[in-house]
């Protein structure tokens, strides 16, 4: 089985699909337990449904499916998305796409702030966001019981450090992962399929569209799954149209 070692983190990986293709680097929804195996769970899986067009890496994030690491409460969200660069950096991997969903979408605008030249373009499918009626959430559903699982599973992890990373992680605004004024300076063309949901509110999938300055919209992208094969169809349009003619 394919495992990237970055420090003390080890990433598990799987790729697919056209092996010519340009590289498009999958980030799963499921929160803090996004794995490879949630995408079977959506409406659309994309390891399937692009596996004629792309070179798809698909990853386990640190500290869920077969991926391990340490919890970094100085930089929560920079250590996961270092380790999503840092597997293209082991692949040999320069310029790429990404398609993220849920939690997927706030790393990928944060791939952007740590190398801004480096994504050719992004799908940003149900963003998740901080808004007055989803406050309480985070803590409660999102990140206190999968690290509570986690800490009883690991010697080596504390509650208080569990804690310590679980604030520095879900404590900030809006999309988390940078300062709402970031999506501003984006330049990076973004296709945003806004979510429907308590954790995916619709108002902030069409505020991250207003805001990012290259974006495009697709809305009802998954109301029925006569939908779903032209969902299919835009995301890929849209990904090969900002991928003609660039060297990965």
């Amino acid at each position: 089985m394919p495992f990237y070692q970055r420090g003390a983190a080890s990433i598990y990986y799987e790729e697919s699909g056209n092996a010519s293709g340009f590289p498009l680097l999958l980030i799963s929804p499921g929160g803090m337990n996004s794995a490879i195996a949630f995408w079977a769970r959506m409406p659309i899986n994309p390891i399937e449904a692009l596996a004629a067009d792309f070179r798809i890496i698909a990853m386990d994030q640190r500290n869920c499916g077969q991926s391990t690491g340490p919890l970094d409460a100085e930089d929560p969200w920079g250590s996961y998305v270092d380790d999503q660069l840092g597997l293209l950096d082991h692949l040999g991997i320069d310029r790429y796409t990404s398609l993220g969903s849920c939690i997927g979408c706030s790393y990928i605008v944060k791939q952007v702030e740590r190398q801004p030249k480096r994504l050719t373009a992004g799908v940003l499918m149900q963003p998740i966001g901080r808004v007055d009626s989803n406050l309480e959430i985070w803590q409660d559903r999102i990140w206190k019981p999968w690290g509570e699982a986690l800490v009883e599973q690991r010697a080596d992890l504390t509650t208080d450090g569990m804690l310590a990373f679980g604030h520095a992680m879900w404590d900030g605004d809006f999309v988390f992962s940078v300062p709402k004024d970031f999506l501003n300076t984006i330049d990076t063309p973004m296709l945003v399929l806004p979510g429907y949901d308590q954790a995916h509110p619709t108002e902030v999938g069409l505020e991250v569209a207003q805001l990012l300055p290259r974006s495009e919209i697709l809305e009802d992208w998954k109301a029925t799954p006569e939908v779903v094969p032209h969902t299919i169809e835009v995301i890929r349009d849209f990904l090969k149209k900002h991928t003609a003619g660039v060297s990965a």
